[in-house]
């Protein structure tokens, strides 16, 4: 379930950013966030970390949503061919 998908862009800087946050269940019961970030067209960087419990796993994504949006990061327009990482 995709919980967010993030973009800043900057074009004096030369910047083109995207976030995604991902959660996912696990076979064992507990829920996975994944994190994918890089530049708008390239695959990025991806991070995993797994929770016990979906509050905990939502709760850190919330975290990370907060942080980004004090960074600049908004919500990306919705788009049907986004290719890879944007």
């Amino acid at each position: 379930m995709v919980v967010a998908h993030l973009h800043r862009i900057d074009a004096d800087a030369n910047m083109a950013r995207f976030y995604s946050i991902y959660l996912a269940a696990t076979l064992f019961g507990e829920v996975t966030v994944l994190r994918r970030w890089g530049r708008i067209g390239t695959c990025g960087r991806t991070s995993l970390e797994t929770w016990p419990s979906a509050g905990e796993a939502a709760a850190s994504a919330n975290r990370t949503l907060r942080q980004k949006s004090r960074r600049g990061y908004s919500l990306a327009e919705p788009s049907r061919n986004r290719g890879n990482g944007a």
